[in-house]
């Protein structure tokens, strides 16, 4: 693929597509109801791997005894966030038609459902979003759980959103077959947001998706632990990358040779409905960090939120829980997420660091109380908009921060952002 054109705006990022490929292990997801037992698959003072117990993204490293350099002074730094699911249900798609009547925006309209993170979203240097589910043609028909087929509407809102990049390898990626693997995939080169994770090429899936971002270049993989059981296309077997630790490394020191200087590596893994990480995905978590190429791993697919962890000195975000669904379940903490934002900030001897990692609990709003809705805590229950949601706010923030902390991570200068 060739270079994207500079974003537009608020910042530099331009997107080199090369290809892409992400790493993710776990069950598969449910929706209008509770599937009953899952099978499973298979951070910011040391939130810096080394770097510095500041939370401010120039602070210098205290590891060194010298003074900075004049070169040292002003280190590149970028910041990344990441969610969880974007698990479209029927409720979510009738609340954008609903949105839509009254914005006149077209016949779905999701931009208020994403309206609340959008300055979080649009205020990284690079925004990436996991798309779960396949998209259907433009006018349905529509399906949600278990076989979803969901309305493409979804990814001009991204865009406007602030997402630069998606994540798509799901155990849900093939559910309307290669046909509808390659109509997502177009669907978002259309709207000019990168992707990794599911190919329409056997060349493509040779390598990870590398950004320019800030000045910096940054790759992305992404993977599953399956596809719930339907076999990859016969002719296409490359068109899903799956949780294969040395495969992603290999790409991940690819990744390097072709220029990266940071990799990400996105897994769709875990146990469903748990919060603890699974032996598997501590078996995978604890190869992946061995490798020198990688430089963070993060989670989705529990559908709810997961511990951060560093693990052989890199950070492990388990699991980012949901970002938008609607899971009719009785299972306490499926309408909880968070959204971790990533600083990275570059050392002396030229490797980039985590310098500050932040938590920002998510919630979504019931379909029953109204239209749905994606909303930061923190800045929500600051705003009188939302006073009667209060308690519910306060209670997912609570949730999600006894989780993201279940390892150690606050003790270790993660925190919570807005």
């Amino acid at each position: 693929m060739t270079p994207a054109p500079p974003a537009p705006g608020r910042r530099w990022a331009r997107l080199l597509a090369m290809s892409a490929a992400v790493a993710v292990v776990v069950v598969a997801c449910t929706s209008e109801a509770d599937e009953g037992a899952r099978t499973s698959e298979p951070t910011t003072a040391d939130a810096t791997s080394e770097a510095t117990s500041s939370t401010s993204p120039g602070a210098t490293d205290p590891t060194g005894d010298a003074e900075p350099s004049p070169e040292e002074a002003d280190p590149r730094s970028f910041t990344v966030v990441v969610n969880g699911d974007m698990l479209l249900h029927s409720g979510l798609w009738e609340t954008a038609q609903t949105d839509a009547d009254r914005t006149g925006r077209g016949a779905m309209d999701f931009r208020p459902l994403l309206a609340n993170m959008r300055p979080v979203v649009s205020g990284a240097d690079l925004a990436i979003c996991h798309m779960e589910t396949p998209l259907a043609p433009r006018g349905g028909p529509y399906s949600s759980y278990p076989v979803f087929s969901v309305p493409p509407q979804i990814v001009p809102a991204l865009k406007w959103a602030g997402y630069d990049a998606c994540t798509t390898a799901s155990n849900h990626s093939i559910d309307q077959g290669f046909d509808g693997l390659t109509r997502t995939i177009g669907d978002f080169d259309e709207a000019g947001i990168a992707h990794t994770g599911t190919f329409g090429t056997r060349a493509a899936s040779k390598h990870a998706l590398l950004l320019d971002v800030a000045g910096t270049r940054v790759a992305l993989i992404s993977a599953t632990y399956g596809t719930n059981g339907i076999p990859l296309p016969s002719e296409e077997p490359w068109s899903v990358n799956l949780i294969k630790p040395d495969r992603i490394i290999r790409l991940a020191e690819r990744a390097r040779d072709d220029g990266a200087e940071v990799v990400l590596v996105a897994l769709h893994w875990g146990l469903e409905y748990t919060h603890e990480p699974t032996a598997e995905q501590e078996a995978v978590a604890d190869e992946l960090t061995r490798s020198a190429a990688i430089d963070l791993v993060y989670g989705h697919h529990a559908h709810v939120v997961q511990p951060y962890d560093k693990v052989n000195g890199t950070w492990v975000l388990y699991g980012q829980g949901n970002a938008v669904a609607q899971q009719l379940t009785e299972i306490t903490g499926v309408y909880d997420g968070n959204t971790a934002r990533i600083t990275f900030t570059e050392r002396p001897d030229g490797r980039f660091r985590v310098s500050k990692l932040e938590y920002i609990p998510t919630m979504i709003t019931y379909y029953e109380d109204g239209p749905m809705r994606y909303l930061n805590v923190p800045a929500s229950l600051a705003d009188p908009r939302y006073a009667d949601l209060r308690d519910d706010l306060r209670a997912t923030e609570q949730r999600v921060t006894e989780v993201i902390g279940m390892e150690g991570a606050l003790r270790h200068g993660v925190v919570e952002g807005g």
